[in-house]
């Protein structure tokens, strides 16, 4: 996908302002975030959010006191992120830096500069392959640095066209490796296994991975409406999804996965 594909207000407004406002968006920002405390070192450390969009994973961690960079190629997206900026408090806001650079040219735009927590989260997949991307959050993290990784399972392609009853998709779909998300937009998926040797062959230990979505995607799917609004049964439904992340079976049948790893020192 090209880099300016994000650059549409609409798609920004589409994917902040509808997916984000779902169960499924707080489902996704609940267990990353646990996920990410539970292996970054603790705050101040310095975090660099690669194509970080309007800030939905990163500005939890600057209210818990990490140092953030967010980079993001989109105008639009920046703009969303430094809207929801503005709502957080003072001090919160002064350990964010948004800076406008494409994923690709990541490195150059930080000016070399190293950080302790390096996220990737939703944006592996729009790359005809993962090695150029991974190799500038690798350049981007310093020694034993952690870089975090969310993308699409390549083996798990068939839950969502199944679940949909377009059965003769979900039967190409388990030898497939893309398809066009909810967004309406192609993406590529990955495995944990294939990720984490790319990650081993160039000098990153995987620490651990997890599943991100699981029941909300079966549901929402099958035809279920969930309701945002009811925080009872939101706090419940994240509680779930959260320890259906670190088990298998579950982690493994996760429409996309999360891998940590750990840069070795140089």
């Amino acid at each position: 996908m090209s880099d300016d594909t994000w650059e549409s207000p609409s798609l920004a407004d589409q994917f902040v302002d509808d997916a984000y406002a779902t169960v499924k968006g707080y489902v996704r920002t609940y267990v990353l975030h646990h996920q990410l405390l539970e292996n970054l070192p603790p705050p101040p450390a310095a975090v660099l959010d690669v194509g970080g969009g309007a800030g939905h994973q990163s500005f939890p961690l600057a209210q818990a006191g990490y140092e953030v960079t967010l980079l993001d190629s989109s105008p639009a997206m920046l703009a969303k992120a430094q809207e929801r900026l503005q709502r957080l408090p003072g001090e919160t806001q002064e350990r964010v830096t948004l800076l406008p650079a494409d994923a690709l040219h990541a490195e150059e735009a930080v000016a070399g500069r190293r950080f302790e927590g390096v996220l990737c989260h939703g944006v592996l997949g729009y790359f005809a392959q993962p090695e150029p991307l991974v190799d500038q959050l690798i350049r981007c993290a310093a020694d034993g640095g952690v870089i975090s990784i969310m993308t699409g399972n390549a083996n798990a392609m068939a839950v969502r066209p199944a679940m949909e009853r377009r059965w003769g998709d979900a039967l190409a779909s388990f030898e497939a490796t893309t398809e066009v998300g909810v967004l309406g937009v192609q993406a590529r998926a990955d495995t944990v296994d294939e990720l984490s040797q790319i990650l081993r062959s160039r000098g990153v230990q995987p620490l651990r991975w997890y599943g991100v979505w699981l029941f909300v995607d079966w549901l929402e799917f099958g035809g279920a409406e969930l309701d945002p609004s009811d925080s009872q049964q939101l706090a419940a439904t994240a509680a779930v999804e959260l320890e259906a992340s670190r088990r298998d079976p579950y982690r493994q049948l996760s429409r996309v996965f999360h891998l940590l790893g750990r840069k070795d020192p140089s």
